[in-house]
């Protein structure tokens, strides 16, 4: 129990030192791998069961080859791919924002080094720090949360553009 407390106690002196747009990152990121836990999830459960519906539906077809029978496939690819890369974009845009939203920090905590130096004409050193902290934090938070981010991103997407391709190569037009 003192341990969980210990950490509890770390996390949020980490919080403090980072600054308000810390929060901010750590939401963006918990929200990202979120999306990221979500689109697995349904890789591993409910994809199965929208490919099946789509083979099953185009099974039942008696004739393939015909323009509307192109336009039906098409039309079942279309819906599972939908499905497939629901998120997707999400996801990539919370990884591109991830390193903005650190920039912003380090802005912020610039600012605040500004205004002690204002203030104080530069002789309080600790009140400068707790700035320059606050400005490097952040960036660094930013960029951990874009490059797991990145990586998250990159197996999804390709997870998608394979199994999109598997869905297409297995509707057959053969007869």
């Amino acid at each position: 129990m003192t341990a969980l407390m210990d950490s509890l106690e770390a996390i949020k002196a980490f919080m403090d030192a980072g600054g308000e747009v810390l929060t901010l990152i750590a939401i963006l990121t918990f929200v990202m791998w979120t999306l990221i836990f979500e689109r697995l999830w349904y890789f591993k459960g409910g994809l199965k069961k929208d490919v099946q519906g789509a083979l099953d539906n185009w099974e039942s077809r008696k004739e393939r080859k015909s323009w509307n029978a192109h336009q039906v496939r098409y039309a079942l690819i279309s819906r599972v791919s939908e499905k497939v890369n629901s998120n997707l974009d999400m996801v990539a845009t919370l990884v591109m924002l991830a390193p903005l939203f650190g920039l912003l920090g380090t802005v912020w905590g610039m600012i605040e080094v500004f205004n002690v130096l204002a203030v104080t004409g530069g002789g309080d050193a600790k009140s400068m720090a707790g700035g320059v902290s606050k400005a490097t934090i952040p960036t660094m938070a930013g960029m951990v949360a874009a490059l797991s981010g990145v990586f998250g991103n990159t197996y999804i997407t390709r997870i998608a553009e394979r199994e999109n391709q598997l869905l297409e190569d297995h509707l057959t037009m053969d007869h």
